[in-house]
Parts: structure tokens; C-alpha cells; sequence
């Protein structure tokens, strides 16, 4: 008789479930921060980035409701696609969304343009937008394959350390002027180009708006984060925001928009049939208008547009890592080749998603400014940017005079890295100097760049210096004033 006996068999040790460690992806110990940290500045870029997402879509859409609405989805995917780019792939606290000026160039220039190579330039606005949308993807495709032939690396390396030392001062008056004109505090003027708002004068102007009172909020807002930052509280920024904009509630100077609402089916719906995957390559290879030689203007286009986002996307980054002391032992920027492919993709999917081409914005040094150093910042920053898709109008009750003390604050924070700059040597302090002024005196990041690289070639040749050129220098010198000729 045989029996059969079933030991029980010792339960064999599971092995370690596996979690997502925030602290090991980012490296946030190694980086000098703390998750507390990185969610208050990735909340902070947010507010002071959220005006860009709000802006594009008047822009593009114009008086067109429903092509406004399509670009409001269009430009929040975008952003926050390159976003994620940046805090997954790059790591790094930087934040893409639409460029201001990039998209002034989409519309002003891109569109009309467009309409008249077409032959038709009353075409509807939304026609014009579609042929852009091609235009803007093969920009970024053209951004993207820099990398590929190693050519971004050599521009990057060719532009003189000076310029580049520089370029953190120049945004840094750059965003200073724009969070000054946002809070009203400088106003526009005929004889002196810029005067200061008159304090005195309360009376509305011919859209109710009380210029005085905006700029007296968004002083006590920097007022407030200034002591708050002094006292060396954490969140000094984001609780400027929030103090301020209570209180523009509060003196009546912000109101409920008549638009709030939370119909996004029309939205989104509205999205999938104008901007979506929407790009008219046939329309924009086809003209037939008064414009010109077809290709020509368009490679004049295109090479605009992944110069111009090439060059800002450095500027920003560069700028404010400098300033930020985001520098390995080397002084180079830590994710700055990856930070700029991150731009490269975001530009490219701008134009599937709908919408005009998403850089680094400026505002990212907001943020950085509040401590953020790693991935989880842009990470959080991306977060919301989801959230705001579904929150819209949440984000539109946030008035521009609580986000403008922000950008003058961040403004005077990164104006101190003009102290390495070399002012010795004229041939270096010239380009430098123009860098720094042009830049906020034209709105523009890549016009900063573009007068500090030709004089610097002036300068050099003429002091006999020649050897201390790069060809890199040269052929971006020489590309910018043949547009500057071109127009």
C-alpha cells in the first residue's frame, strides 16, 4: 500500500514591487531640492505661464469664435506635450507653451502671407490657419534634424561666452517690461515711446479699465513677495499672486468674466474639426498668387521660424540657467542638449495639434526662481495645464495684474548675472551690451542676438581680432542681415 504524502512547499520571497521613485528620476537630493519645492514652483510657473495659453487663441482666431475656442485646446495640448518632453526626457524645469512672439510672426506675417501665395487673400482666416499649421510642423521638423548632424551642438558652442553670459540680463529686462506693461504701470507714449502711469488719474479710460489701480495692485503684489522673500519664506511668488489677485477682486478692478461657463463639448468639437491633424500641405505647396516665387517665400518662412524658435529656446534656456547657477563644474547647462530636441518635438507637434509653435517660455525662470531644479517642476507645470483644459475659465479669473509683479520680480533676480559679463574688453561689451538693451526695447529674444553676433563680427575684424571668430558666428551674422534686408 503506498501512500502519498504532500509536503507543503515554503512559499518562495516575492521579489520587491517596484514604485515610481520621484526622488531618484529627478535626482531631486542631488539637485539640491525638496518635492514641496519642485510642486510650489511648478505651481508658480503655471499662473505666470497660463497668459500665454489665453492670449494665442484671440490671436490666431481673431473675430472667429469657434476657430478661437479650436486653438484654446490646440494650445494647452501643445503645451503640454513639450512640457513633458522637458520634464521626462530633459528633466529639467523649463516649461514650452506658444511664443508671444512667435505667434505675433504666425499671425501678422504667416497667415496674410499665405493668403496672397495662395492667390486669394481674403481666403477665411481658418484656410490660412491650416496651410500655417504645415508651415510650422516642417519648421520643427527642421529644428529636430539639427540634431541629428550634430549641427545644434556646434552653433551652440560657436556663439562668443560673452553673448551667452549676457543673454540672462537681456530676458531679464525683456520680462521685466513685459510684467511692467501688463501691470500698467508703463504706459504707451508718442513723444517719449514709454511714460509711467499717472497715479493720480482714476477715471476709467474708453474700456473701463483703471490704469492707476492695476498698477498700484501689482506694486503691492511685488511688495509682497519682496518681504516675503526677504523673511525667506517659501512660495514668496505664488502668495504675491494670490494676495494680489484678492485683491483686485476686492477694489472691483477684476471682475467674473460674462463668459464663464463650462461648455467644453462646443470646445473640443470645435477642435477636432479645425485643428486636429488639420494641415493643408496641398493648399500651401499650390499658390498661384502675387507673392512671389512660392518656394522662396516659403523656405524664408520656415527658416524664420526654426531659427527664431531655435535661438530663443537657447536664449531662455541659457539666460536663465546661467542665472539660476544651473551649471555643471564646466559652466555648461545641464539638459541643455536635450532641453532643445524637447523644443524641437514640441515645435513639430504644435502644428498637429493646431496651434502656433510652442518654445521655452521666459516665464520658467518664475518657477526656478521659487527653487524649482529638476523635471518634477515641468512636470507639475504640464499637470496643470491638463487640469486646464478642463478648468478654463478658472484660469482666465486669474487677472494680469497678479501675474505681472511676478515677471518684474524674476526680472530683477536674473538681472544678476550681469556681473560676469566682461565690460573690459570693448570688441566682448559692445555685442554684449546690445544684447542685453535690444532685447527688451524690440520684444524680442532672437533680435537681441542677432545685433550682439553682427557687431561682434564688426568689432573683431575691425580690432584685427579675426581669429576669435567662429563660423558659426559668421553664418548666423550673415543670415540675420539678410532678413533684416529682406524684411
Amino acid at each position: 500500500m503506498s501512500t502519498s504524502t504532500h509536503e507543503k512547499q515554503p512559499a518562495s520571497p516575492q521579489a520587491p514591487r517596484k514604485t515610481f521613485d520621484l526622488e531618484r528620476f529627478f535626482r531631486l537630493r542631488e539637485n539640491g531640492t525638496t518635492v514641496r519645492t519642485e510642486l510650489m514652483a511648478g505651481l508658480t510657473t503655471f499662473f505666470t505661464t497660463a497668459f500665454t495659453i489665453l492670449s494665442i487663441p484671440g490671436m490666431i482666431g481673431g473675430d472667429d469664435p469657434e476657430l478661437t475656442a479650436a486653438v484654446f485646446i490646440g494650445a494647452t495640448i501643445a503645451s503640454v506635450f513639450g512640457t513633458l518632453w522637458k520634464s521626462l526626457y530633459a528633466r529639467i524645469p523649463f516649461v514650452q507653451a506658444p511664443g508671444m512672439g512667435l505667434g505675433a510672426f504666425f499671425v501678422g506675417t504667416v497667415m496674410p502671407g499665405l493668403a496672397v501665395l495662395a492667390g486669394n487673400p481674403d481666403m477665411p482666416r481658418s484656410e490660412a490657419y491650416r496651410m500655417g499649421l504645415a508651415l510650422v510642423f516642417i519648421a520643427g521638423a527642421l529644428f529636430l534634424l539639427t540634431s541629428f548632424f550634430g549641427i545644434r551642438e556646434r552653433i551652440i558652442k560657436g556663439i562668443p561666452k560673452n553673448i551667452k553670459i549676457a543673454l540672462g540680463s537681456g530676458i531679464g529686462l525683456f520680462i521685466t517690461l513685459l510684467g511692467l506693461r501688463q501691470a500698467g504701470i508703463t504706459r504707451p507714449a508718442g513723444g517719449t515711446f514709454v511714460t509711467l502711469v499717472n497715479f493720480s488719474d482714476f477715471a476709467p479710460d474708453a474700456n473701463g479699465v483703471i490704469w492707476a489701480r492695476g498698477a498700484l495692485i501689482a506694486l503691492f503684489g511685488l511688495l509682497v513677495m519682496g518681504i516675503l522673500a526677504a523673511r525667506k519664506i517659501k512660495g514668496a511668488v505664488l502668495i504675491g499672486i494670490i494676495v494680489a489677485a484678492i485683491a483686485a477682486y476686492v477694489t472691483g478692478h477684476a471682475s467674473v468674466p460674462e463668459y464663464f461657463s463650462f461648455d467644453l463639448g462646443s470646445q473640443f468639437s470645435a477642435f477636432w474639426n479645425l485643428s486636429f491633424f488639420r494641415l493643408d500641405f496641398v493648399g500651401l505647396f499650390a499658390g498661384t498668387g502675387d507673392g512671389g516665387n512660392v518656394f522662396g517665400v516659403l523656405l524664408g518662412m520656415i527658416l524664420v521660424f526654426a531659427l527664431v524658435n531655435m535661438l530663443d529656446a537657447l536664449g531662455t534656456i541659457f539666460g536663465i540657467s546661467n542665472a539660476a547657477g544651473l551649471v555643471d563644474d564646466k559652466g555648461e547647462v545641464k539638459g541643455l542638449k536635450k532641453g532643445l530636441t524637447a523644443d524641437a518635438v514640441g515645435t513639430a507637434f504644435s502644428g498637429l495639434a493646431g496651434t502656433s509653435p510652442t518654445t521655452t517660455v521666459v516665464s520658467s525662470a518664475s518657477g526656478i526662481a521659487e527653487g524649482g531644479r529638476t523635471g518634477l517642476t515641468s512636470l507639475t507645470t504640464a499637470g496643470l495645464f491638463v487640469l486646464a483644459l478642463f478648468f478654463a475659465p478658472f484660469v482666465a479669473l486669474i487677472p494680469v495684474v497678479a501675474t505681472a509683479p511676478a515677471l518684474i520680480y524674476v526680472g530683477c533676480l536674473m538681472m544678476s548675472n550681469i556681473k560676469n559679463v566682461d565690460f573690459t574688453d570693448v570688441t566682448e561689451a559692445i555685442p554684449a551690451f546690445l544684447a542685453i538693451a535690444i532685447m527688451p526695447l524690440t520684444f524680442s529674444i532672437a533680435n537681441g542676438i542677432a545685433f550682439a553676433l553682427i557687431s561682434y563680427i564688426v568689432l573683431k575684424l575691425a580690432a584685427g581680432k579675426w581669429r576669435e571668430i567662429s563660423w558659426v558666428s559668421v553664418i548666423f551674422a550673415a543670415l540675420f542681415v539678410l532678413q533684416f534686408v529682406l524684411g
